[in-house]
């Protein structure tokens, strides 16, 4: 969808007001249903490496059902699901990306079916599922400051965001991009909210090596093809840290931006049960520990457990974005972006 269409589509009225279906547990019923699809299709915006871990963990849970992981940026997600619907086509099964935006978008085309798990009906906070049922915040991440502490010392790191455009750290930032990444679209709208365009205009002069998603800052640190990130998404840091890569996460005194991981089933799914079975199974305590535990993703599920390694949220001051301020925006925040930083 070009950005026109998707501006004019968030114009429309919203998606009148439903009552949400009657919560569902996952039964035998349901499983051998799923077993005669043997199928279901994912398309994600959570790391591949993360995303495949859960689909073994799927699979081997619910015998004879096959995963697709199609993973890409939430932008890249969004626009392949608007163009294969606009078509005709309809090979996804479950969605999930971490653009809020997308599912209001998605529900008002009528294009996703309320379903509601019984453990986002029990558990879940009620600002992080859809109030008629169509979608519910599958994960949570933070879009972080981090820095190779063997290229950057401890002192000379910055401790605001405002540090970043000190002369001291040209040539030495990786950042992903706002056309790619819901993370950083969610991270680039709340950060302007906050300081102003001024803040982007400064930052664009001091070389920033561009990369795509938000997955991919914390690669470079890794590579050791940079030494501070300014945007990537803390769950790859999280896993690099457990590896013995040494890596240091900065939570700015002003805030960081929370990105929230919504996921849903489509309308048309080409396998309906096994997207019923697999959309309950992402909101299981099982499922949501093991993105805790492997993918250093946060979650609304009361039971899961953090390592105690890393900061709880309720010590970190959060950014938090407003889907209906951030839709009529989307094509400015690109607009500048590119006038910005040259791409």
């Amino acid at each position: 969808m070009t950005a026109t269409l998707v501006i004019a589509g968030m114009a429309m009225a919203s998606h009148a007001r439903a009552q949400a279906p009657e919560p569902y547990a996952i039964t035998p019923e349901l499983i051998a249903a799923a077993q005669k699809d043997g199928k279901v299709v994912f398309y994600t915006a959570t790391d591949v490496a993360v995303a495949e871990k859960l689909a073994e963990l799927f699979k081997k849970t619910y015998s004879g059902i096959d995963v697709q992981v199609e993973r890409a940026g939430s932008e890249r997600v969004f626009q392949r699901v608007g163009q294969e619907i606009s078509s005709g086509i309809y090979n996804a099964d479950v969605i999930e990306t971490s653009d809020a935006v997308h599912f209001e978008y998605f529900k008002r085309q009528s294009w996703l079916v309320p379903m509601v798990p019984d453990e986002v009906a029990k558990k879940w906070p009620e600002d992080e599922k859809d109030p008629d049922g169509y979608f519910a915040a599958y994960r949570a991440h933070l879009s972080v400051i981090a820095y190779r502490t063997d290229l950057l010392p401890e002192a000379d790191a910055p401790k605001t965001w405002t540090d970043l455009l000190d002369p001291k750290y040209k040539g030495k930032m990786v950042k992903a991009h706002p056309g790619y990444s819901g993370t950083v679209m969610t991270a680039t709208f709340v950060l302007q909210e906050l300081l102003g365009w001024d803040f982007f205009e400064k930052l664009g002069q001091q070389q920033v090596m561009q990369v795509q998603s938000s997955t991919e800052p914390p690669k470079k640190l890794a590579q050791g093809e940079r030494a501070l990130e300014i945007d990537g998404n803390e769950y790859n840091i999280f896993r690099l840290q457990d590896e013995g890569v040494p890596i240091k996460i900065v939570y700015p005194a002003e805030g960081t931006p929370l990105a929230v991981g919504n996921a849903a089933v489509l309308a048309n799914s080409p396998h309906p049960e096994a997207a019923k079975l697999f959309y309950a199974f992402l909101f299981s305590r099982e499922a949501q520990q093991l993105n805790s535990d492997s993918g250093g993703l946060r979650s609304f599920h009361p039971e899961v457990k953090e390592k105690t390694s890393r900061t709880p949220l309720s010590q970190i001051k959060l950014l938090h974005l407003d889907p209906a301020k951030l839709e009529p925006m989307i094509q400015e925040i690109k607009s500048n972006y590119e006038k910005y930083f040259g791409t």
